[in-house]
């Protein structure tokens, strides 16, 4: 059986040379790592490394400056679409609230349930019971709203109807007048008829006769005719 390497513990190494071969070493492994990974996943890469002493160390897949230009632009384009960090955390504060109230909102409705003890299901039967008072108040308010408004527009009703028949009345006795006041000049017309009509006749007669007609013998029929008063 093949005995398992030894893990080696990552801290710093004190020894000077150890630490500078483990540096080169790993500095080569991680660049050859980085070229492998670029040409397997097709994908950019750019490492920078400062040793201990102040040396760089630069690889690429293209070209250092390109790669960490193109970093900047990317993180100026982010700066600017991300929101600050105390609008991100209100976000997630809102979010919270309002998953505590949905979730009390579906235990109102008697949903999600389960995970409640006896003193919370007792808060919330208080609740539900305190909400429907509230929503029975609120409703015989709304009824007893519209019942006034149903019965002042009654009132309003009544009101226009009896004045109404009070200008049907007036009109019909107006009518009524002027229907006697016709009928009155349609007798006197006919009495005014049938007198010249008795007069023309009593002319004629006279004239056959050789006699003068008696004028207050005429005035008297005329009196009759119109239903005045008799003179004589």
């Amino acid at each position: 059986m093949k005995p398992t390497r030894e893990k080696i513990k990552i801290r710093k190494i004190d020894n000077l040379p150890a630490r500078q071969v483990t540096f080169s070493k790993r500095r080569r492994g991680l660049l050859k790592k980085a070229g492998e990974l670029s040409v397997l996943c097709d994908c950019e890469y750019a490492v920078i490394i400062f040793s201990a002493t102040g040396k760089l160390f630069e690889s690429s897949s293209s070209s250092t400056k390109d790669v960490i230009a193109r970093y900047k632009a990317h993180i100026e384009n982010v700066e600017k679409l991300e929101p600050p960090l105390e609008l991100q955390l209100d976000r997630i504060k809102l979010s919270k609230e309002l998953a505590d109230k949905s979730r009390v909102l579906r235990q109102m409705n008697g949903e999600d349930l389960e995970g409640l003890n006896i003193d919370e299901l007792q808060k919330l039967e208080k609740d539900i019971e305190g909400g429907l008072s509230r929503v029975l108040h609120t409703k015989d308010e709304k009824i007893m709203s519209e019942i006034m408004a149903l019965e002042a527009k009654g009132a309003e009703l009544l009101e226009a109807n009896n004045h109404l028949r009070q200008r049907m009345g007036m009109i019909s006795n107006a009518n009524g007048n002027k229907a006697g006041v016709l009928a009155l000049e349609s007798d006197i017309s006919t009495a005014e008829e049938g007198l010249s009509s008795e007069s023309a006749t009593n002319a004629s007669s006279c004239c056959a006769t050789g006699s003068s007609p008696d004028v207050d013998s005429a005035e008297d029929t005329l009196s009759l005719k119109l239903g005045l008063p008799y003179r004589g």
